[in-house]
């Protein structure tokens, strides 16, 4: 009884502090890009949409519908999921282990990272991490004897996850395998009532399905096929580092134990020798190890570390059996591992909802760009609109900025062009149903907002000059730079008819000397090169905070340059486009400073560059 009430404590205080943390961290954090199209498709209801399922974006709308036009309020009903999802695997636990071993594993649900931080993001994951936990539960309630309650249980989970996520489909796959493996999961697959909760859990999929028979298969297409290669690739091998770090080392190791365990039959540790351990333990191995092989083979360019968490969830009630086994100095380094990942994963998301502490990460890759900088824009938006014509539109360049511009605006029906983003996280068919994808013909003043950094750097001259042939010559733009430019975006005042004329490009540039976070000499020089269609660049004043101090008129060759640039360079000065010029930094104090370029186009246009960090000795 003391062991159990002292597991309780410790569950009720930490669920507490997390849940009041993560609370707190969700109505400062920015919406992540992800959130804020599921906003847009929450304002657009429909039962089914071209990337999910419908239950994210009626979710999002009911936060929004209850709370308010708020962050908090959109993720409002996933945090909710995510308080109570560590009580059902205390209950799941309880029933077959006993009170304390459900305590314990509640306790691990909340201090894995990968579980821990689950609902900060108004993301999919969520409800589908309910509906793992009780699908789960009635498998292993039906082994011991199928009933009115367990079939309820079960249908009650496969609907959710019929309704959350694509990605369900492998649950159920991984659910049946795991019946299949054992002799009384074969009986339980003989009741009539099971097939009952199954027909019910088929059902739910109607929505999607229909979707996809009314669009081409649109939605499955892209699922299953076109953002994946099916092809062997490398990436795969990080499966193990990547899981380690974010389920922690220790907690990691335990979870593969049990896993192999289960897959060999052998005991689940004190108390662990029923068939429900090893059904626990088969649904997380078949699952943890089928993602291990499939990352050799698929989509290795988009997030794809939270896949194993419905295998983790299964794993988790039986894993306090295994650290029983363990010696104690062990077992405390596994939960002090488990609760430091979890402050290392609340203490990011505090960093990325903090402005100044995000600015520091400005210029490395761990700039969190898909968080920051869309609240500057919504008002740089806001002034450059008040100074066009009454009536002026607003177009966005990509899905992207369409709706985290929308969600900052409070406006979800604002067009966007075609771009190759909008097909690479398959949202262009449900711009396209909406009516939103815009063809890139002005006929009003248009306000037309282009993200520059998301485009590969090397085909950033490119897709200037695609934009120019869709919507016409370009005006000289005004940058709006974040964070030093580490978030960047264009803004340009489109006349009401489209004028004729060779493309002026908004111009380009690189630093290619010093390296950005180098450490300089008061007095060093600076190189590199600066190209903008149409007209050249003639002048390239250097920036140090803010400050020239240093010009460069002369240029010299470049002849690697249009290899480098997709679609190749139209500025007449080519290849004549690298500068260099000498900094006299003497008059500033050592540490950390910003180095950036303004460039003067042809046509007398002045844009500001991206800024870098150096560091002054």
């Amino acid at each position: 009884m003391d062991e159990e009430q002292r597991a309780r404590r410790w569950f009720v205080a930490l669920w507490t502090i997390v849940t009041v943390v993560k609370v707190a961290i969700a109505a400062r954090l920015p919406l992540f890009v992800d959130e804020a199209f599921y906003w847009q498709e929450g304002q657009h209801l429909a039962a089914a949409y071209s990337d999910l399922p419908g239950l994210t974006a009626w979710l999002t709308r009911l936060g929004v519908e209850l709370g308010g036009h708020h962050v908090l309020a959109v993720r409002a009903p996933f945090l909710l999921i995510a308080a109570v999802l560590p009580w059902l695997v205390a209950r799941s636990a309880a029933h077959w282990f006993g009170a304390v071993v459900g305590w314990q594993a509640a306790l691990l649900t909340v201090l894995m990272p990968l579980s821990g931080t689950l609902g900060l993001l108004a993301l999919p994951d969520v409800p589908m991490a309910l509906a793992t936990v009780l699908c789960a539960d009635a498998g292993a309630r039906m082994l011991r004897g199928v009933d009115a309650m367990s079939a309820t249980e079960l249908a009650l989970g496969l609907m959710l996850g019929a309704l959350s996520h694509y990605r369900f489909i492998g649950v159920i796959g991984v659910g049946l395998i795991a019946l299949l493996w054992l002799p009384q999961g074969r009986g339980v697959l003989r009741d009539a009532r099971v097939w009952v909760a199954l027909a019910a859990g088929l059902l739910a999929w109607a929505p999607l399905l229909a979707w996809n028979l009314e669009y081409a298969d649109a939605g499955l297409r892209f699922q299953l096929l076109d953002r994946h290669p099916w092809r062997f690739h490398g990436d795969g091998a990080r499966f193990l580092l990547v899981q380690a770090a974010l389920a922690t080392p220790l907690l990691f190791w335990a979870m593969l134990v049990v896993s192999v365990r289960g897959i060999r039959g052998e005991g689940g540790g004190e108390g662990g020798t029923g068939p429900e351990w090893r059904y626990f333990a088969l649904l997380g191995a078949v699952s943890t190890f089928g993602f291990f092989l499939l990352g050799f083979f698929a989509d290795n360019e988009r997030v794809s570390f939270h896949w194993t968490l419905p295998g983790y969830l299964a794993l988790l009630p039986v894993v306090p059996l295994l650290l029983r086994e363990w010696p104690r100095k062990r077992r405390l380094a596994t939960w002090g591992l488990a609760a430091a990942g979890t402050l290392l994963m609340l203490g990011y998301y505090v960093a990325v909802s903090v402005p100044g502490l995000r600015l520091q990460a400005a210029g490395s890759k761990y700039y969190p760009e898909n968080f920051a900088g869309w609240d500057r824009l919504a008002m740089e938006v806001e002034q450059a609109r008040a100074r066009m014509p009454e009536g002026t539109a607003l177009l966005a360049d990509s899905f992207k900025t369409g709706a985290e511009l929308g969600f900052a605006l409070a406006d979800a029906r604002i067009p966007v062009l075609d771009h190759p983003l909008n097909r690479k996280h398959g949202r262009a068919p449900q711009l396209q149903l909406w009516g939103l994808q815009h063809e890139g013909r002005v006929n009003a003043p248009t306000l037309l907002v282009v993200g520059a950094t998301d485009v590969k750097f090397s085909a950033l001259l490119a897709h200037y000059q695609q934009l120019c042939s869709v919507v016409g010559p370009l005006p000289p733009p005004q940058a709006v730079n974040i964070d030093h430019g580490a978030r960047r975006f264009l803004l340009f005042a489109l006349p009401a008819a489209r004028h004729s004329g060779a493309c002026i490009s908004p111009a380009v540039a690189h630093i290619d000397v010093p390296q950005a976070g180098a450490r300089v000499a008061r007095r060093f020089s600076v190189g590199g090169w600066s190209v903008k269609d149409g007209v050249g660049v003639t002048q390239v004043e250097v920036l140090l905070d803010g400050r020239v101090v240093a010009t460069a008129t002369d240029f010299t060759d470049n002849t690697w340059l249009q290899q480098f640039l997709k679609g190749g360079s139209r500025d007449p000065r080519m290849p004549r486009v690298q500068f260099e010029a000498q900094v006299d930094a003497s008059g500033l104090p050592p540490g950390r400073h910003w180095l950036g370029l303004r460039l003067t186009g042809g046509d007398g246009s002045v844009e500001t560059w991206a800024e870098q960090p150096v560091v002054l000795r």
